[in-house]
């Protein structure tokens, strides 16, 4: 039997909840679950770092759950970013490279994005990656990949992706505190869409909607390639507040209410009242309100995604449509209204073809985690960690971030 040798992770830094994939990576490449853990996030607002304690410990605890369970010591990860601060801005730039016989090099490629990118991205904006969307030699177009190809004048169209610096180096601040290193940092609707979109998909077009706790992103594909991110500063919680607000309750009751007996299909709906019991008491609520204020709450998450498809050009322009993901994509009948209000197709996005332990993780809200795993895996993984981390003697806690943190001191 081959020995294994690498492994990959991915670790997603929710607004609300921290989930964290190990996978192992054979010999062959072949990938096989084999730790998860998820953990409640505090700490955050809207996807981004607004106070380092809460995110280091929901991180820590998941990295030690997943390490217990997989018997790896995670030294590296990639990691989700998010938040409103993301930007996708379309460049471009032209470099001389020779004679008609030169031929493109490495050089060469990154020359042409040096060009392309300068002065396009602001300077508090961090660069995240760089997806190029063709290139020109010598006026012909429509070319994936130049490396190798002779020509003397090379062009590039770009599509860069950014965030705000502060919001990145507070993310990094965070990883550096819990020991792993981040090999790379992907947004989490890019690292979504990896886990749950086809070659066919990214080819013919197609939007991945991230359904997140406070935040909702938006990734578009076509012909194989990144052409648009955006986010809205609006998510499944908010329809959590509104419930609590409209009926009087505590936001677990509208958690729960949220969870159990919401559903995206207003026509069809029952008119009988929603009946909970909540700590021995029988609670009762009006259907038609519950309807109204979820309703509301939706129509406006949607309003907005569809500006972001507007503004990226691809408004009905999206033959493989839409596909959900996030923890709000498990409400009930959520895709009939969705499909009702953009007037597109619409799936569940959910991880699949995934060995080992990896049946109770196939769902929507695990899909950037494992997205990020398998851009991890892209990457070559890290090398196999001999030890876990290990719990102390008997009696002794195992050491938080913050202890860890001042002991650099």
């Amino acid at each position: 039997m081959d020995e294994i040798s690498r492994y990959a992770v991915g670790v997603d830094i929710g607004t609300s909840t921290v989930r964290t994939v190990v996978a192992s990576v054979n010999s062959d490449g072949a990938l096989n679950v084999v730790g998860y853990a998820e953990a409640p996030n505090s700490g955050m607002r809207r996807g981004v770092v607004v106070n380092l304690v809460g995110p280091c410990n929901a991180i820590d605890k998941t990295l030690f759950d997943a390490e217990r369970m997989s018997g790896f010591q995670v030294k590296s990860a990639t990691v989700s970013i998010n938040g409103t601060q993301i930007l996708s801005t379309r460049t471009e730039g032209m470099i001389a490279v020779g004679g008609t016989e030169h031929e493109i090099n490495e050089n060469d490629l990154a020359r042409v994005q040096d060009v392309a990118l300068q002065g396009r991205v602001p300077a508090n904006q961090e660069v995240l990656s760089v997806v190029p969307l063709q290139y020109v030699l010598d006026g012909q177009g429509g070319i994936k990949n130049a490396l190798g190809m002779t020509g003397s004048r090379l062009e590039m169209q770009a599509n860069v992706i950014s965030t705000m610096t502060p919001n990145y180096d507070n993310l990094c601040k965070v990883m550096d505190t819990v020991n792993v290193t981040a090999e790379r940092i992907v947004p989490s609707v890019e690292a979504a869409a990896r886990a749950v979109l086809t070659e066919r998909q990214t080819e013919n077009g197609v939007a991945v909607v991230d359904f997140g706790a406070a935040t909702t992103s938006v990734a578009i594909f076509e012909e194989n390639d990144l052409q648009y991110i955006g986010v809205v500063p609006v998510g499944s919680n908010n329809i959590t507040n509104d419930l609590a607000v409209l009926l009087a309750i505590d936001t677990e009751i509208a958690e729960e209410i949220k969870r159990r007996f919401v559903t995206g299909d207003f026509i069809t709906s029952d008119d009988e009242p929603v009946v909970i019991r909540w700590k021995g008491k029988e609670l009762r609520f009006e259907r038609d309100q519950i309807d109204e204020v979820v309703q509301a709450r939706l129509d406006e998450i949607l309003d907005l995604v569809r500006k972001e498809l507007k503004k990226a050009h691809y408004e009905q322009r999206l033959p493989e449509g839409v596909v959900l993901t996030g923890g709000g994509a498990r409400m009930r009948d959520i895709d009939k209204f969705v499909r009702a209000t953009l007037g597109m197709s619409v799936k569940i996005g959910r991880p699949a073809g995934l060995t080992g332990v990896a049946e109770a993780i196939e769902k929507p809200e695990y899909a950037a985690a494992v997205g990020l795993m398998l851009i991890s895996a892209d990457g070559g993984g890290q090398a196999l960690g001999k030890k876990s981390r290990k719990k102390g003697k008997k009696g002794d806690k195992k050491p938080g971030f913050l202890s860890r943190f001042l002991g650099k001191f």
